[in-house]
């Protein structure tokens, strides 16, 4: 397993667990990827995902944690979280029916506000069931058509012919699509769960993304920290290994005769997975290059940054929210990241694992674009990180006003960052921003035709964040055990 990332330790665990020997190279110093940490001053802060989505029974992350014969992750159920827009307020519920009570009663209940939120959930309801039924795209043989239209049920496969549809289509449709709260309340959703617009979002994906908190958003003890702690000695107990600090540097060879060069030297392998950006695998992995390259191509001017403010704060700074996340944007007229649109996630009260006695940890993200930070002096790299920082710190104090004045920790994440500590190129976090033309049918596929060569991660379908990444672990351990499987008959 080429990288320790969320999809790549799950497909690791999956396949011990069911009796492979397997075999984790990561070139950080620990596991976790962009749903990673890094601590400071006695703060745990995570790096990228904050939360785990669809890990309450069953859902797809606790489909993961059964396979692997692992206990569920101490951790708060989260009941939503506050949508801070130019000129209202809205409270995100994790409770169905508190969520549509609200969203009619801030953002509109007429017909057609009812008409599109109907065809919106019934969207999410069919694919979210599809997903946790281990839905396969790309299809790439009759097999994998055959299992999607089991997954899909008969209510479900009418509603595929959305697949090409945008969430910006179905708006005009409904007669919405100039509804600046509705549409500015979609924008930041569908930025965060599939980095893209409304306009190019693709629907399904859209309709799975708005309704994560019904899936269930959990945030562990200990943040991203003390999900991996766990996760990891699992893994081993199950007999799993693991190197870390250890970079792969090239993989030649064939099925079942594989050589994994690395810093630290040569590992052989009947299999090998790569669950490291595509541009990476293409570049690590000679035999994939060539196909790869037409979807590099296509996706390289899809792909995206982040910028991550982390804090230790004293407790009275962030108290007297009921919530302990908040999305907030600044301008309907603007286009989204850079700070217009961020997510503020601070640690529970109760977390002596992610802050000291009397602290939180807090953590304010927004999207970014590559281009503007490639480049840069390093003075001018100082002076754009600092006032990025500063910015996005005076945005949160919305939320909380005194939020930063005495801070125990102030840390700027931003592109650079990313491609420095978590080895991704140029930054890019997330895989490519979607849209109809490079996901779902036409996302990077799993297996591009080689024989004991895999790929999975945020490169892949169905993209990014911690329930596809678990999904996407699911489809790859399955092929990986099926190849096993016939290799040993053959013998």
């Amino acid at each position: 397993m080429l990288g320790g990332g969320l999809a790549g330790m799950a497909t690791a665990a999956r396949l011990q667990a069911a009796g492979l020997s397997t075999l984790v190279i990561e070139a950080h110093g620990h596991v976790g990827g962009c749903a990673g940490y890094y601590r400071r001053r006695g703060f745990s802060f995570d790096v990228g995902a904050t939360t785990m989505v669809d890990f309450e029974p069953g859902g797809v992350g606790a489909e993961l944690l059964d396979s692997i014969g692992m206990d569920p992750v101490p951790g708060d159920r989260l009941p939503g979280y506050i949508g801070w827009l130019p000129d209202r307020e809205v409270t995100l519920y994790r409770d169905t029916g508190a969520w549509h009570r609200e969203r009619l009663r801030v953002l509109g209940g007429t017909p057609r506000h009812r008409a599109f939120w109907t065809r919106l959930d019934q969207l999410a309801s069919v694919f979210w069931n599809a997903s946790r039924a281990g839905v396969r795209l790309p299809i790439r043989r009759p097999s994998d058509a055959l299992h999607n239209l089991r997954a899909l049920g008969p209510r479900g496969v009418p509603l595929a012919r959305h697949m090409n549809t945008t969430l910006g289509e179905m708006l005009h449709r409904h007669g919405l699509r100039g509804d600046a709260p509705l549409v500015g309340l979609l924008s930041m959703l569908v930025e965060d769960t599939v980095h893209s617009t409304i306009d190019r979002a693709p629907l399904i994906n859209a309709a799975l993304g708005v309704t994560i908190r019904g899936a269930g958003l959990t945030r562990a003890h200990g943040g991203m920290r003390g999900f991996w702690r766990r996760f990891t000695v699992h893994y081993r107990g199950l007999g799993g290994q693991l190197r870390t600090g250890c970079p792969a540097e090239r993989v030649v060879g064939r099925a079942g005769a594989f050589e994994v060069h690395t810093r630290r030297g040569v590992v052989h392998a009947r299999q090998v997975v790569s669950a490291l950006p595509a541009t990476t695998t293409a570049r690590v992995v000679p035999d994939l290059a060539g196909r790869l390259r037409p979807y590099l191509d296509r996706d390289e001017p899809e792909l995206g940054g982040a910028i991550v403010v982390f804090l230790g704060v004293p407790e009275d700074e962030v108290a007297g929210q009921e919530f302990t996340h908040h999305q907030l944007l600044q301008d309907y007229r603007r286009p989204l990241g850079d700070g217009n649109n961020m997510f503020v996630s601070v640690s529970a009260p109760d977390d002596a694992d992610s802050a000291p006695a009397g602290h939180r940890a807090v953590m304010i993200s927004t999207h970014t674009g590559l281009a503007g930070w490639a480049g840069l002096s390093d003075a001018a790299y100082k002076i754009r990180k600092r006032e990025i920082g500063e910015r996005l710190v005076e945005l949160a104090r919305r939320v909380h006003p005194s939020l930063g004045e005495r801070a125990h920790v102030w840390d700027v994440g931003t592109p650079r960052s990313y491609e420095r500590f978590a080895f991704r190129p140029r930054g890019a976090v997330g895989g490519a921003h979607q849209t109809p033309g490079n996901t779902n049918q036409n996302a990077v596929p799993h297996s591009l035709g080689v024989p004991g060569l895999w790929l999975v991660g945020d490169s892949t379908w169905p993209g990014l964040g911690t329930v596809a990444c678990a999904l996407g672990s699911r489809i790859v351990a399955d092929d990986v055990l099926r190849a096993a499987r016939r290799t040993a008959a053959r013998r």
